[in-house]
């Protein structure tokens, strides 16, 4: 597997990461023993960067991941995000506030079972926080020799200015596929002037571009997706527009829909060696498909059509309301 470097803090990941959000229950009833399967042979596949959160369970991704990397940590590149919490009552808040994160990370590394995490993200952009008090803490753990480097998450391009101005962002984690493409006209360029990695979650449209899902009823009881407004039945139709798009390219070219879609995602950033997806899975067979993706070559042409099929825009929202209004837009 191709090698990118996080940023400019000379760690190095694999150009495809996993995403570890769906061991938490997120997309559905989990088989735990499953999701350690699938960890190790992401490892065995040549995939270093692992993604989770404090907050995704709570503390049950990391639980799970750092079941599946114990004894083998020395070959993992272990990324977990914090400053998004929850009331009694599972309503989202967000908490970048120094005392906070300094004291979110220990419960992290122990839930993991490691002494250092390699990449630390801000989760969310505090409204009630400056920036520069968040960033400044997440540096004090790397000072402190709990962190190696940060990353901030849904950050507008002014923010990951200022945020850089205070500590070196090595990543910004954000949604990025053929159906949400945001960061293209300002956040990507700033990240590529920043030397920042930009590292897409979502991108195979939370499942909607693999062809997997024929209507929004296939989606399980649990399943966050139930209440995504892309998923709608009223948006479907026009959404699947690019779902169809990707699977006629993936017939002519001998590949899956989840693989066309990683494969745009990299070509995006193939100049530049920028971008690393981290598509979520939490099957070993939907991980050996989305790892080929690496190897999956479009050309002008295909990138054309994908392009020409996602012209229209994505229709709905890319989240409901109250986590919409977390999202620190440009």
């Amino acid at each position: 597997m191709k090698q990118r470097e996080l940023g400019t803090s000379g760690i190095e990941v694999s150009a495809i990461g996993l995403g570890c959000m769906g061991f938490s229950g997120s997309y559905g009833p989990v088989d735990e023993q499953e999701c350690v399967a699938t960890v190790r042979r992401a490892l065995d596949l040549g995939v270093t960067l692992f993604d989770t959160a404090d907050f995704y369970g709570p503390g049950t991704s990391e639980r799970l991941l750092g079941r599946a990397l114990a004894g083998r940590r020395d070959e993992a590149v272990i990324a977990s995000k914090t400053g998004m919490r929850r009331t009694d009552e599972g309503r989202m808040w967000v908490d970048g506030s120094p005392e906070y994160l300094t004291s979110a990370i220990d419960g992290t590394l122990e839930r993991l079972g490691v002494d250092h995490l390699d990449l630390y993200y801000l989760a969310r952009v505090s409204p009630e926080v400056t920036i520069e008090e968040s960033v400044g803490a997440l540096g004090a753990l790397v000072a402190a020799g709990k962190v190696r480097a940060i990353g901030l998450c849904e950050a507008s391009a002014d923010t990951l200015r200022k945020a850089n101005g205070v500590h070196p962002i090595s990543a910004l984690q954000t949604e990025y596929s053929l159906w949400e493409r945001h960061v293209e006209e300002r956040i990507l360029p700033a990240c590529v002037e920043l030397e920042i990695t930009l590292v897409p979650y979502r991108p195979l449209g939370s499942g909607f571009l693999t062809g997997a899902i024929a209507s929004p009823a296939d989606l399980p009881e649990g399943d966050f997706r139930r209440a995504d407004p892309r998923f709608s039945p009223e948006n479907w139709e026009q959404n699947d527009r690019i779902g169809r798009a990707v699977r006629e390219l993936a017939r002519t070219k001998d590949a899956t829909p989840s693989q066309i879609a990683i494969a745009w995602v990299l070509a995006q950033g193939e100049t530049t060696e920028s971008i690393v997806p981290i598509p979520g899975c939490k099957r070993r067979t939907h991980l050996v498909d989305n790892v080929a993706a690496a190897e999956v070559m479009l050309s002008t042409a295909d990138l054309a059509a994908l392009d020409a099929a996602a012209s229209m825009g994505t229709a709905g929202d890319r989240f409901p309301a109250p986590l919409l209004a977390l999202v620190d837009r440009d």
